[in-house]
């Protein structure tokens, strides 16, 4: 029976090979769910479980960030894809971005089904190495460590875009607006124009000659200093909305100081508007002269 041992050996290392690797096969090639495939609530994720957003909430969420036919939205880990269904189904073009291979598989289905797939597209990716740069409305629900992560990359987003987060903040980043459905909370913030630097101010009359802002921001608020007439003022209510702005300055005089209410649009290195005066209106414009950390 000698002879048989070789054999039983290498049949042996076989089935030990097998327990040890069953998966090899299937990492090459990945299958598509089945059909009656149904993912469940708590099951883990790359960075999150999945836990899905509740469909009176997400419709609240896509409201308050007023996404129409002329939005692109981007959902942030977007599961069995119905925030990006309901987007789609505004007439928005609407991407999904999913870790979850299965689950992305699932998410075309369910758009297909809606009749919406023309418009809700879903792809297989990490949230913080695909670019979504391009979105009008970004949504998500994620954890708060996450968004802080997320963070940096959001405010570099287009001045004017939408982020809508169920359930969780941007830390020290206030929200714009923030409403609940059914016991759960979604919050809205509109990525801020940056502003902070030096401008050299001209305006269109000879009336109130503001001649420099100098300004430090802090998400969508700021403040500064402003020089009127050779003398050093301070600029108060310096509020951000995407790339609109609107602030006040009181001039000093003998009697009662006089106020300077302005409004406008920034667009890179430039700001632009109208500012009221006790006298009437005038146009003013800025150009920005140097930014942090730069002479």
């Amino acid at each position: 029976m000698h002879w048989f041992r070789p054999q039983l050996a290498r049949a042996f290392i076989l089935v030990i090979l097998a327990l040890c690797y069953p998966a090899a096969g299937a990492a090459e090639k990945s299958t598509a769910p089945g059909p009656d495939y149904v993912p469940q609530i708590g099951q883990q994720g790359k960075d999150v479980i999945w836990v899905p957003t509740p469909e009176s909430l997400v419709e609240r969420m896509l409201d308050m960030t007023g996404v129409t036919a002329r939005d692109y939205v981007i959902d942030l880990g977007a599961g069995d894809g119905r925030t990006v269904i309901a987007a789609a189904k505004r007439g928005a073009r609407a991407l999904g971005i999913e870790y979850n291979p299965d689950m992305v598989v699932l998410a075309k289905r369910n758009a297909e089904k809606a009749g919406v797939g023309d418009r809700a597209q879903f792809i297989q990716g990490d949230i913080f190495k695909t670019d979504f740069s391009e979105a009008d409305v970004l949504t998500l629900y994620l954890l708060p460590s996450l968004n802080l992560k997320l963070r940096p990359t959001i405010l570099k987003m287009r001045p004017g875009t939408r982020v809508a987060s169920h359930a969780f903040t941007m830390e020290d980043w206030e929200p714009d607006q923030t409403e609940s459905v059914e016991g759960r909370t979604a919050y809205m913030w509109i990525v801020p124009a940056r502003v902070e630097g030096t401008w050299r101010v001209s305006m269109s009359g000879d009336q109130g000659p503001v001649e420099e802002l100098v300004l430090r921001q802090r998400f969508q608020y700021a403040e500064g200093l402003v020089r009127i007439r050779g003398k050093t003022g301070q600029v108060r209510n310096f509020r951000i909305a995407g790339p609109q702005i609107s602030f006040t300055i009181y001039e000093p005089t003998n009697g009662e100081p006089l106020r300077y209410e302005f409004t406008g649009r920034v667009s890179d290195d430039t700001m632009e508007g109208v500012v009221k005066l006790p006298g009437g209106e005038q146009t003013w414009k800025a150009s920005r002269v140097a930014s942090p950390g730069k002479p």
